[in-house]
């Protein structure tokens, strides 16, 4: 059976991905979160309903919680097929009172630092597999050529942390485009603007369940490719 690790997958998006992957395509999905409580929850939820999952907590803030947590999926799993980053912040939809430092720092930290860090750490178990896919839950706010087009709706919106934080979450992307070539990695960026965590999914699971020789370092989202 398949193993996908999800982040962020206690609720919201990333429990919609985990569900399809386990109703729909028979994966065995692991429920990543911070709050281990609430992944347990869901994949609980998934086994009393007769499909695969278990859970594992995550803080993408910590390295040491980031390679126990892998270690730990190897022991269980020896080898992973599916990595989907979706966990992810946007502070900057409330009030804060945060400064610039502070924003950019914590926004980072979960949006890339530690979606960097757990990619590669999960890389020796991916490699194991014969069609590893990592696919990264980005968003058209990290694209520069729609943040410079002044026909889109979200042109002016500010939010620097978040939209460069997906920016860079991009790049480190296309770092695997390069890296896995060959071997059949997947990566893909897609963000669920106005839509349901059910809908949002579907292509990222169409992207995480692509067959091997499918397209690869690919910017998309529902509605067809993004512009870097």
């Amino acid at each position: 059976m398949p193993v996908a690790l999800i982040t962020g997958a206690n609720g919201g998006l990333g429990r919609a991905i985990a569900e399809s992957l386990a109703t729909e395509h028979g994966y065995h999905v692991i429920i990543s979160s911070r709050n281990a409580a609430e992944g347990k929850a869901v994949a609980v939820s998934l086994l009393q309903r007769g499909f695969s999952a278990s859970s594992i907590q995550i803080d993408l803030s910590s390295d040491e919680s980031i390679h126990e947590a892998v270690k730990n999926i190897e022991a269980a799993h020896d080898e992973l097929h599916v990595l989907v980053n979706n966990a992810g912040v946007h502070l900057e939809i409330t009030d804060t009172d945060l400064s610039t430092r502070q924003l950019l720092n914590q926004t980072f930290q979960a949006n890339t630092f530690g979606t960097a860090v757990l990619t590669e750490a999960c890389l020796p178990l991916l490699l194991r597999a014969n069609t590893p896919r990592i696919v990264f839950v980005s968003s058209r706010n990290g694209s520069i050529s729609q943040s410079l087009d002044r026909d889109w709706p979200m042109y002016g919106v500010q939010h620097p942390a978040y939209k460069a934080s997906k920016a860079a979450l991009n790049m480190l992307a296309v770092r695997y485009v390069e890296k896995l070539e060959g071997v059949g990695g997947m990566m893909v960026g897609f963000h669920p603007d106005a839509r349901s965590p059910e809908v949002a999914a579907e292509k990222v699971v169409e992207m995480a369940t692509l067959e091997k020789d499918g397209p690869t370092g690919t910017f998309v989202d529902a509605d067809g490719s993004v512009p870097w």
